[in-house]
């Protein structure tokens, strides 16, 4: 809902914020009062030819957006103070459920100071009025962490430490069928491998949704419509050298147009390539048949979801950013996001591995093996005899 709030270039349709909100105007006198207040900003200076009637639209997106926030507040303050009052709440998620809530409130203060970057800005600027690209980034990856904290304490809860460590103990079982004690080891390095690139995955593509936020805060979408080239004569657009515009130079990294699209693109598609390699590495030789099938499903889900965001990000810039391709290139994110926490969240059986195990274990399972023989050969020679 936020995605399509700034879309539909509403967010500064608000001009004050109250902790508890408010209602929207319900009458004509108080929209005449409302659209009066925008009037005095920078936004509406620029604009100048805005009706009531579309003024109206506007509003009421950014005020669904905020008031969806505070519900959220709700949703997730009053159980957890139900719950914890009857004791149903374990002592140990105390601190993670605290950081939640902290999260969530500290959210709506970082809106407010990204809302407030578009209210004070000269409205003489020959740029069309928007928020700081870098309060946005800032409310976006707010927005981001809370969700995937919310996703991984969902998955703690729905696969207690009692189920790693079964899938742990089948892993185990797993490779004692190995050959050697080398390759039983072997076996468990790519399987840790699969796990480490998922995480690598995880991070690549935070940094591709925090990217994102600088493309959407200085419009980028709506330049270098072109893909795989920026332009139709060029791969990389000119403008991406051009870095005596702005002072000091990193801030062309985030502010210069072609640049900040450029990085998301190589970002975008590094990302798919290296959730694809996961995916890879995942079914290289027996290491595919050691992971469980939920990791399997998390896998492929993740690989599949890879491809279709890219496939919509790449409609969104090639059809000059329509509002519901470019929400549901936003709403991709978080879907890829969330499959992707879950994909690694399915391997923390391998933390229940203590080091060395799998040549420890091999030979664990070699002596188990001799005993069982010895003893079936013992009970043998006593029937005989």
């Amino acid at each position: 809902m936020g995605g399509i709030t700034r879309l539909t270039k509403s967010g500064l349709s608000m001009t004050d914020w109250r902790l508890q909100g408010s209602l929207p105007p319900l009458n004509d006198a108080e929209w005449q009062a409302e659209f009066t207040r925008y009037k005095q900003f920078p936004e509406y200076q620029q604009r100048q030819s805005m009706t009531l009637d579309e003024f109206k639209f506007i509003f009421y997106w950014e005020w669904g957006h905020r008031m969806m926030g505070r519900f959220i507040g709700l949703a997730y303050g009053v159980p957890l103070v139900y719950f914890a009052a009857r004791g149903r709440i374990p002592r140990s998620l105390y601190p993670r459920l605290g950081a939640l809530f902290a999260l969530g409130g500290g959210q709506g203060l970082i809106g407010w100071w990204m809302v407030k970057s578009g209210l004070e800005m000269d409205p003489q600027q020959r740029k069309e009025i928007r928020v700081s690209p870098y309060r946005l980034a800032a409310h976006l990856g707010m927005a981001f962490t809370t969700f995937s904290l919310l996703i991984w304490t969902g998955l703690d809860l729905l696969h207690p430490p009692e189920k790693a460590s079964r899938a742990a103990a089948v892993l185990q079982e797993r490779l004692s069928a190995a050959a050697s004690p080398q390759a039983s080891q072997q076996l468990l390095q790519r399987v840790s491998r699969v796990r480490n690139l998922g995480i690598a995955s995880a991070a690549l593509l935070a940094t591709t949704i925090v990217s994102g936020a600088f493309v959407a805060g200085n419009d980028a979408g709506h330049a270098y419509n072109e893909f795989p080239k920026m332009m139709p004569h060029a791969w990389i657009a000119p403008e991406v050298f051009e870095w005596s515009n702005f002072e000091p130079k990193w801030r062309n990294i985030f502010e210069n147009t072609a640049l900040v699209q450029l990085d998301h693109r190589l970002l975008a598609l590094s990302t798919a390539g290296l959730i694809s390699a996961t995916l890879v590495a995942a079914r290289r030789g027996q290491v595919w048949s050691m992971l469980p099938s939920e990791t399997k499903t998390a896998l492929t889900a993740t690989v599949g979801m890879a491809g279709a965001q890219v496939a919509l990000g790449i409609s969104t810039l090639l059809l000059y950013v329509p509002v519901p391709l470019a929400a549901a290139h936003q709403a991709g994110s978080l879907v890829l996001l969330t499959l992707l926490s879950w994909s690694v969240h399915s391997m923390k059986f391998l933390k229940k591995l203590p080091a060395g195990s799998a040549q420890q274990l091999w030979k664990q399972q070699q002596q188990q093996q001799q005993g069982g023989t010895a003893a079936v050969g013992k009970v043998v020679a006593e029937m005989v005899k």
